[in-house]
């Protein structure tokens, strides 16, 4: 009688131990799931290129960015484009007074029933302003200009005050020939489309993080099983060896 009381005794604490073991490895690889969903981020600057109401402005107008952020131009109607230049020339592109090439967007026709918003998107790769206008007819010399970057600090006299002057008494409003320097998409405002209309803010990447939490939990609950057979096997050696004295 002593002998089975013992050898339940013993299956009894083997079993418990290999739920605890078991119930702490899967916690743990809770825990690994939850920590590892975001490998990466990039913050993404909107600016809207023209208005609804006609309005021939950059919204906003002067941005600060970070090596490594984006900047995404949402184009309004009714037919704009995002064109860099240099400061000092103002509504021509920057090839014609430098050795650099530039962005530009191209023209981007929008009808005023349209249900998606064409987009010019540009990584910024260093922190030297970057002086910008829109070559549709005298929108450059109307006040539609911008900055990336701007630094007064560097050189007073360069602000976004002073270009919008230059531009104001430039003799031409002059467009590259070919589109140079970003990637060009569709945003749909009903929800679906190439883009999504998100304004500044993040955007994170979480697939690799992802892929490594499943694998983690994978490996946990494998463990968790090799741990509750070898506990099984224990407690049966020992019933088995209880068996014999008897």
């Amino acid at each position: 009688m002593q002998f089975t009381t013992l050898a339940l005794c013993a299956l009894s604490a083997a079993g418990a131990l290999a739920q605890s073991t078991s119930k702490t490895a899967t916690s743990s690889a809770a825990k690994t799931s939850s920590t590892g969903s975001a490998t990466g981020m990039t913050t993404v600057h909107v600016v809207k290129v023209g208005s609804a109401n006609g309005s021939l402005v950059f919204a906003p107008n002067e941005v600060k960015a970070v090596v490594g952020d984006m900047v995404q131009f949402q184009f309004a109607p009714n037919n704009h484009t995002v064109t860099q230049s240099t400061f000092d020339a103002p509504c021509q592109p920057i090839a014609m007074n430098s050795n650099v090439t530039g962005i530009y967007s191209g023209f981007m026709p929008v009808s005023a029933a349209s249900t998606t918003t064409p987009t010019y998107t540009i990584m910024v790769n260093n922190t030297t302003p970057m002086w910008l206008y829109c070559s549709q007819g005298k929108h450059c010399q109307n006040g539609m200009v911008m900055v990336i970057n701007v630094n007064p600090t560097a050189n007073a006299s360069r602000t976004l005050a002073n270009y919008a002057s230059l531009a104001k008494a430039a003799t031409a409003n002059l467009a590259p020939g070919a589109v140079s320097g970003g990637v060009s998409g569709t945003n749909s405002t009903s929800g679906s489309g190439t883009g999504t209309e998100t304004g500044t803010g993040t955007s994170t990447e979480t697939g690799t993080g992802t892929s490594g939490s499943a694998s983690a939990t994978a490996s946990k609950s494998s463990s968790a099983i090799r741990t509750t057979e070898s506990f099984s096997l224990i407690a049966g050696l020992v019933v088995m060896g209880f068996a014999l004295l008897l």
